[in-house]
């Protein structure tokens, strides 16, 4: 049960490339954005549909999976957890990032001919 903990899954299409960085001792690390939709439908019956938008991280050799299988609008699975990042500027403004760390990827389209 302990895989249960702190566990997201996700499925939507990255709104940006992935930035790729190589940091300290030839760590690859990704950063993109994902967006999820969802919908209901409103007092009229109007089906109305929300986007959210997630931070998401890879490192290693997820990172690179990451740069090799993800491109802004390609349909996505990913799981992982959340990471909240707390710091405080310069100024003593106090500032929060939710990130979700990726574990796994799977990509849910089609290879290219």
């Amino acid at each position: 049960m302990t895989t249960l903990r702190n566990s997201v899954q996700l499925i939507g299409r990255p709104g940006i490339d992935p930035e790729v960085k190589t940091i300290a001792n030839d760590r690859k690390m990704a950063r993109f954005t994902l967006a999820t939709n969802d919908y209901y439908f409103n007092n009229k019956g109007e089906r109305v549909e929300e986007t959210q938008w997630h931070s998401l991280v890879a490192w290693g050799k997820t990172a690179e999976i990451v740069e090799k299988l993800v491109k802004k609008g390609k349909e996505i699975m990913i799981e992982g957890k959340l990471v909240y990042n707390n710091w405080e500027d310069k100024d003593g403004l106090k500032h929060l990032q939710v990130e979700i760390v990726i574990n796994e990827l799977l990509s849910l389209e089609k290879a290219s001919e």
